[in-house]
């Protein structure tokens, strides 16, 4: 079994992420209980459920079971076994270009939904709408697939063409789409400037920490350091984590040399100790160690991410502004198996500067700022039509989004009575829609259309007009 490289990802939006940092060049040894332990069980069960189950099963279907039910025995969520298919799309995650056709994809109910395809992309282009529904991919029809498999059949050799059959269920029609996937590079860092009364700040977004994402922020870092800053503000709100490496690089732009930015403990709870990069003391860097710091997280922010934010905590370089992080202190290894899958164990804890476990409990904030409901509500497709009378999910989620937009005070357990009905009405006919009361396709339709609407407005995202504020205000 050949051990792979190391990762901090929260198990929020994938399923892992791998890290370019070792310490030590030990192997893992299995211990006494490993080598005494008697695995002829195992084959026994093996084949016998082969020669006498009415079940059909094959030997591969009863290693992948096997597989996973060692690792779930653990009862760890971010232990976990991955197939073949599984591995490579893991490996794909934080990669600095994806090969596809652009969109994003939920499954909900067994269905794949499709959330949003990417501006200018394959998908788009071709015609692919949000709430579609993808049944099918080339010849195969995805009724029973999983998530991993729907996305393996999409992906493929760029330059290769891909068909996709969609339900459209607003119009109740099928449709066939041909494209060609192609090579799209991940953007993980954005930035801009903001000017107040003769101060500026710089504004730099990180939705992952990938393989280039440290490369990212030095080029949009140093880009405002030559326009001219006084502050920076650094958003990780949602960012699930990612390469340590990435984190490493980030935080030996903003520390002292040899500054330890975060301690790694091994199951023997021995702490070693990881100190920034060395930095060749250039103007950027001189300025970029002196600048004043705000980073922004959120309930969202998680593992690698919040290693950030310990980092500027624990060495008060910065303040940290939000809310509570997600609370994610471990730290994961994958191995290599040889049929092509991988086992993802967390092997380490991650502590902060300061030695703290931050595991469950996140990193507190020092400029606690609440985020409107609406602005970070994610759209959730309906899978169908919600009259008087109902009960499930999607209308819990409707409800919870009426009453965000103040059209009454609804109750949010998912029950579709009198009073939802005649808010769902108000709804529609405030917005120029007629409505029968139900919760349908022009109903969800509009309904997103409204989410979206708040969300672009950047004056209803209250934690970062706080953060704004407060950094113009140490600059004055």
């Amino acid at each position: 079994m050949t051990r792979s490289r190391i990762f901090l990802f929260g198990g929020i939006i994938l399923a892992g992420l791998l890290l370019f940092i070792f310490w030590g060049n030990k192997s893992p040894q299995p211990g006494p209980a490993a080598e005494n332990v008697n695995l002829q069980p195992i084959e026994e069960a093996y084949e016998r459920i082969l020669q006498s189950s009415i079940t059909a099963v094959n030997g591969e279907q009863l290693l992948e079971g096997a597989l996973r039910g060692m690792t779930a025995t653990l009862r760890d969520p971010y232990s976990t076994y991955f197939s073949k298919t599984e591995a490579i799309a893991h490996h794909e995650s934080l990669a600095d270009e994806r090969v596809g056709v652009g969109i994003e994809v939920m499954e909900k109910d067994g269905r794949f939904i499709v959330v949003s395809p990417l501006k200018e992309g394959p998908a788009e282009k071709a015609g692919v709408q949000p709430f579609d529904e993808i049944v099918q991919v080339d010849d195969v029809k995805m009724d029973g697939k999983s998530f991993g498999e729907l996305l393996s059949s999409i992906r493929g050799k760029e330059g290769t063409n891909v068909k996709l059959v969609v339900y459209r269920e607003r119009e109740d029609k099928h449709y066939t789409f041909t494209m060609i996937r192609q090579s799209m590079e991940v953007i993980t860092v954005k930035s801009k400037k903001l000017e107040q009364e003769e101060k500026s700040i710089g504004v730099v977004e990180i939705s992952v920490f990938g393989e280039k994402t440290a490369e990212e922020w030095k080029k949009q870092t140093q880009k405002l350091i030559k326009e001219g800053i006084d502050g920076l503000l650094i958003d990780v709100r949602s960012n699930p984590g990612g390469y340590l490496g990435s984190v490493q690089q980030i935080a030996s732009s903003l520390l002292e040399p040899n500054k330890v930015f975060t301690y790694m403990q091994d199951p023997e709870g021995v702490l070693e100790p990881l100190t920034v990069a060395t930095e060749k003391e250039t103007d950027y860097v001189k300025k970029m160690r002196n600048l004043p710091v705000v980073l922004l997280q959120n309930s969202g922010s998680a593992s690698a991410s919040e290693v950030l934010a310990g980092a500027i905590q624990g060495n008060d370089r910065g303040i940290i502004a939000g809310t509570t992080s997600f609370g994610k202190g471990t730290v994961q290894e994958t191995w290599k198996l040889s049929n092509g899958g991988e086992v993802k164990l967390s092997s380490h804890r991650w502590l902060t500067p300061e030695r703290k476990w931050i595991h469950g409990k996140g990193i507190k904030v020092d400029l606690e700022v609440e985020q409107p409901a609406l602005f970070e509500l994610r759209v959730n497709p309906a899978t169908s039509t919600s009259e008087l009378g109902d009960f499930n999910e999607d209308v819990a989620y409707a409800q919870k989004v009426l009453n965000a937009f103040g059209e009454d005070s609804l109750r949010e357990d998912g029950f579709f009575d009198g009073q939802t009905k005649q808010a769902v009405v108000t709804f529609m006919h405030k917005r120029g829609k007629s409505s029968s009361g139900k919760m349908d396709i022009d109903f969800y339709t509009v309904l997103h259309q409204e989410i979206s609407k708040f969300q672009a407005d950047k004056a209803n995202d209250k934690q970062a007009q706080m953060a704004i504020g407060y950094l113009f205000h140490v600059l004055k």
